[in-house]
């Protein structure tokens, strides 16, 4: 993870200080890319803690093509429904986006129903009536020199819709003559201290579970930014961040199963980071 930290240290050396939409500002840089090997090890941050089981329920949840955010909050903290009513106790990172931005969209949300509009798995899984998952899977299996495996959320027609509009907006996928699986995704807005490390991992862990459906190995995962910034409220978590040595990157492992056949019926335990250490959390603000 030493490029994502370099690039890090770039914005805060050579951001422009700019408004943003959220009224906190930011340091901003546009352009930039960065790319994991992922058989050197799974691309976790290990220079603060990685909210490991916040990745997964999240990837589960927009696989599941759920707009419900009560559902993420079920998923995370393997809870009944009627057991999250305590919302400070079983919030998510999607539950403010739910409380202000879906409401101000006229969603009917409540403790037990907190709606987003077609955001990312929506979009995944039902673009028009289009199960983009099960035709990338397809795809990939009929064609795999094919240039179009790609799976997108940036649905013009439905942005004003969404209680967020899609920050990763798009994934393209590569399987090469030895047979390995690479992905390039596409970040229009990145969050660099929150965000970023929870997207890499994300999507590395996407693209290994694809990977073990259609029996390849990992190859790349290539991260592409559009603009990349750092919140000014988040600067001074930023510089400690950087003081901190990475340590070894772990393993990922899938301890329950051996082959996915059902991209559905994945759960929260399934996907385990084997050797995963890293240096204590860095609490920080989300600007929503």
């Amino acid at each position: 993870m030493k490029q994502y930290l370099e690039l890090l240290e770039y914005i805060l050396e050579n951001g422009e200080s700019r408004d943003d939409r959220t009224g906190t500002g930011v340091l901003s840089s546009f352009g930039h890319q960065l790319r994991f090997n992922l058989r050197d090890g799974f691309p976790a941050v290990t220079t603060k803690t990685l909210a490991w089981k916040g990745v997964v329920s999240e990837l589960l949840w927009f696989l599941e093509g759920s707009d419900d955010e009560r559902r993420l909050a079920e998923i995370r903290f393997q809870k009944k429904r009627e057991d999250l009513t305590d919302l400070q106790k079983f919030s998510t990172i999607w539950t403010d986006n739910a409380d202000n931005q879906g409401v101000t969209l006229g969603y009917t949300n409540s403790n037990i129903v907190k709606k987003l509009g077609p955001i990312y798995g929506v979009q995944w899984r039902d673009w028009g009536g289009k199960d983009q998952v099960k035709e990338l899977i397809a795809g990939l299996r009929s064609n795999p020199m094919g240039r179009r495996h790609i799976v997108s959320a940036w649905n013009v027609g439905q942005l004003d819709l969404m209680a967020l509009p899609p920050c990763h907006v798009m994934s393209q996928f590569y399987v090469s003559t030895n047979g390995r699986l690479s992905c390039q995704m596409y970040q229009r807005s990145a969050d660099m201290f929150l965000g970023v490390p929870f997207n890499i991992a994300s999507y590395a862990l996407l693209q290994s579970i694809l990977a073990n459906i259609l029996n390849l190995e990992v190859g790349d995962f290539v991260h592409t930014f559009g603009d990349a910034h750092i919140y000014k409220n988040t600067i001074d978590q930023a510089r400690e961040q950087l003081t901190r040595e990475p340590k070894k990157l772990p393993q990922l492992i899938m301890p329950n199963i051996e082959s996915i056949e059902d991209i559905d019926a994945l759960s929260i335990d399934d996907f385990v980071l084997d050797g995963y250490e890293s240096h204590p959390a860095i609490k920080a603000p989300m600007a929503i």
